[in-house]
């Protein structure tokens, strides 16, 4: 944490000494967004919750969090030329945790999350010759599902971001690499190609969620990863969104390794394949926003084999299998009530909302072994105040509803937020 404090300290005194010798004040761009986490859940956390539901039947436990903190750093340098960082506090800044693994006989495992106790989740320089063509480089957000492209918290109802999209893709993903995005009136399209994930990195639990990351201080990119979004808004307060993304992702890691003809592994390249929809409808006194996302890995049976085999080494790489696929689809609703008892110009909203969604992280080829419980319906309920724009205090009961045989999930949550630029 104390590397997180200097680099803050840092980033602080640089904006003081540019807000004093920048002559066009407009050209920085200052802002960022945090949230704050309360939750009771109403089941057990042990690592043996689903090996001996019975056993774990009424146990409950709770977690207090700041999920996320960022600031947003950009600068406008002229002629096209624009910059912009990201700098990202996760569950206050650790770099790595101590987990215990129910995959794994409830071992207790040194995981690593990120190469840092701070991430660096966007840098990026572009020039802009035009709207309708923008050419970016560097680390960039990848906008596949409606989670990735609108991942602040200010923008979906739920104290957490929305569990679906969250358990299996990456969140917030984001990669290094070269991007050419523009826009229209009604459309916006986005083509990237970036580092490809890692199969080693995939598991039952998080299907591919992991795989953009890296256990080492470099991005390995022996294999590309390419992904493109296109947004429609020709209808009124109505955005309309298809995205996607295709790569390779076996032997995509450190060290390389060159698979010989008479190796067994000889020929796979772990094809992965995710395509996405999602849609937003912002209204003045209704919002409702929804998704259905659905992942494949080719060669998923050897893939979960071998890596087997490289976690034997105490490689970074966790030993459960992943599936040849993983499914996610959900909406949210909510109406402001306030509006009904309010003048039409009062700043206040209250939200009262509800969200459904259904996800399966794991759907095994043939030959695997089943994990029923990675299937799950969601449902939450509750309240967002918002006493300022920027500003949202959230409130939420939510309950996982698992297959026969073991428990379901509820719990109950509350937070505040803020996301807002305080220079532009």
């Amino acid at each position: 944490m104390k590397h997180g404090i200097l680099i803050i300290s840092f980033l602080l005194l640089a904006f003081q000494a540019t807000a004093q010798h920048i002559p066009y004040g407009s050209r920085l761009t200052v802002g960022g967004y945090g949230e704050v986490a309360l939750t009771r859940n109403f089941y057990s956390d042990n690592v043996y919750r689903y090996s001996s539901a019975a056993a774990h039947q009424h146990e409950q436990h709770g977690r207090f969090d700041i999920p996320h903190a960022v600031v947003y750093l950009g600068y406008d340098f002229g002629k096209g030329w624009t910059m912009q960082t990201e700098i990202e506090f996760e569950h206050t800044g650790t770099g790595g945790a101590v987990e215990k693994e129910f995959e794994e006989a409830g071992e207790w495992e040194t995981e690593t999350e990120k190469g840092g106790e701070v991430e660096l989740e966007q840098f990026w320089i572009q020039k802009s010759f035009c709207p309708e063509f923008n050419v970016r480089m560097g680390h960039i957000v990848v906008p596949v599902g409606g989670l990735n492209n609108a991942h602040e918290p200010l923008n979906f109802f739920t104290v957490y971001r929305s569990e679906g999209e969250y358990t299996i893709l990456p969140s917030t993903w984001h990669d290094t690499g070269i991007s050419l995005w523009g826009s229209t009136a009604h459309w916006r399209y986005e083509a990237m190609v970036i580092a490809g994930l890692d199969a080693y990195m995939f598991n039952t639990e998080n299907f591919v969620k992991n795989g953009a990351g890296s256990p080492f201080e470099f991005k390995a990119a022996n294999q590309l990863g390419f992904a493109g979004r296109i947004d429609n808004r020709s209808i009124r307060n109505l955005r309309m969104s298809l995205s996607g993304f295709y790569g390779r992702a076996f032997n995509n890691t450190y060290p390389y390794e060159v698979i010989p003809e008479t190796s067994r592994y000889y020929g796979v390249v772990g094809r992965t394949a995710i395509g996405a929809f999602d849609f937003a409808y912002t209204g003045r006194h209704f919002i409702a926003r929804g998704n259905a996302d659905y992942g494949h890995v080719g060669d998923a049976t050897v893939i979960s084999n071998m890596k087997r085999n490289r976690s034997a080494n105490n490689a970074p790489y966790k030993k459960s299998a992943v599936g040849k696929g993983a499914f996610a689809a959900g909406g949210e609703a909510g109406y402001d009530i306030l509006s009904l008892f309010r003048p039409k110009d009062a700043e206040r909203q209250l939200f009262l909302f509800g969200r459904y969604e259904y996800y399966n992280s794991y759907i095994p080829d043939q030959g695997q072994e089943a994990a029923e419980w990675t299937a799950r319906h969601r449902i939450a309920v509750g309240l967002n105040y918002f006493p300022l724009p920027q500003i949202a205090v959230k409130a939420e009961y939510s309950h996982r509803f698992l297959k026969a045989g073991y428990n379901d999930e509820p719990s109950i949550s509350i937070g505040i937020c803020y996301m807002a630029f305080f220079k532009r």
